[in-house]
């Protein structure tokens, strides 16, 4: 029997883990994937999230993997550039992309020092009911049969297709339609000059420097554009019309991977919980990933629900109207966000480019600029 068993072991779930079980919880962390491995990610984490990182203790541990701390910020528009440094958050005085597969290792390997227990290449095959409410999940093991394992509460980490909130019938309370297509690869050979991003009509693109001297260059195109088949000559041709800038960076570097490409890119809002389960990080909430807010969305969220869930888990009352309260946070304080994102996910700067021409060498205004493109505001 444990206190909770949390179904995704990525940044959302390798966090709460971490979390509930350096709160004295017993906790079980399942994966359907091996570790270390690869996910599809933007990979960067605004200075709310490495904050968290400094405040788990894991900040020096994620610099550690050779993901450089990006201290400056570059955001292109037609006729206008805001450059300068990242606003500070106490200490910290930048963002970081970290790879993926470095990343959720160490944040796994956090949790799993803490106490929590472990099971990667683990698939969820059910959810246990009884009486109404989740009592378990019944998973797959590596012999091939399956076996439950029970819980006060299980909690969906597991992504936009969770598998948690469709056992559980979890509704989706809001809604909106897709807005862009998201290709990207790692290159060598371009200078890290920070975070830079560039917005053209319809199009959108960026350079996000992290590990082993590579920067991952990111391609985001409106869905109003037709789709073509040829996926790379899509990611060159984008990138092209993002910025002439970036084209000749790109001619000049080498593409060092596939090409990785997303065309499921949901906006939503789910309810979070019900009798004996929760859902945190993309299962909860998920929006268009231009503004990059993903992974430090996680870690806020993972932080939400692990303090309130600082009750006697096999009281039900009390877990119930403390989910409730989580669902209420989560909406009020991520909903001017998602707001934002779908606005930014329409790629059209025709609508504000006038006020960015007039202002881009105010510097107070490029500091507010950059404070609200980190979730400072």
């Amino acid at each position: 029997m444990y206190d909770v068993i949390v179904v995704g072991a990525r940044c959302a779930g390798a966090a709460s883990a971490l979390l509930l079980a350096r709160a004295g919880r017993r906790v079980l962390l399942l994966d359907r994937a091996r570790f270390p491995s690869d996910t599809l990610s933007t990979l960067y984490i605004h200075q709310p999230g490495l904050a968290r990182l400094d405040r788990w203790g894991l900040l020096g541990e994620v610099l550690a993997t050779g993901a450089p701390l990006l201290t400056r910020l570059s955001l292109n528009f037609p006729g206008a550039r805001l450059t300068g440094p990242a606003p500070a958050l106490g200490a910290i005085n930048g963002g970081c992309a970290p790879r993926r597969y470095a990343l959720d290792r160490l944040l796994v390997e956090a949790a799993v020092r803490t106490g929590a227990e472990f099971r990667p290449r683990t698939t969820v095959v059910d959810l246990h009911w009884e009486d109404g409410k989740v009592t378990g999940v019944r998973h797959g093991t590596q012999r091939g049969s399956t076996t439950l394992a029970r819980a006060h509460l299980v909690v969906g980490a597991d992504g936009r297709n969770s598998t948690v909130a469709r056992l559980a019938d979890a509704p989706v309370v809001r809604q909106d339609p897709r807005g862009t297509r998201a290709y990207y690869s790692y290159w060598s050979g371009i200078p890290d000059h920070g975070l830079q991003m560039y917005t053209g009509q319809g199009m959108g693109a960026g350079c996000i420097p992290t590990q082993d001297g590579l920067t991952l260059v990111s391609v985001q195109v409106s869905r109003a554009l037709p789709a073509d088949d040829d996926r790379q000559r899509t990611y060159r041709e984008m990138a092209r019309r993002s910025s002439a800038e970036l084209d000749r960076r790109l001619a000049e570097g080498k593409q060092e991977d596939r090409l990785y490409c997303c065309s499921d890119l949901p906006n939503f809002f789910r309810q979070p919980h019900g009798p004996g389960w929760a859902l945190v990080g993309d299962a909860a909430h998920n929006k268009d990933p231009t503004p990059g807010r993903g992974i430090t969305d996680a870690f806020i969220q993972a932080e939400m629900l692990a303090e309130r869930l600082d009750i006697p888990l096999d009281d039900t009352q009390q877990v119930d109207a403390a989910l409730a309260k989580y669902a209420q946070q989560l909406r009020e304080e991520f909903t001017p966000a998602y707001e934002s994102a779908l606005v930014t996910a329409r790629l059209d700067p025709a609508a504000y480019i006038r006020h960015l021409i007039d202002n881009q060498h105010d510097p107070a205004f490029t500091e507010r600029f950059f404070r609200a493109f980190a979730g400072l505001n």
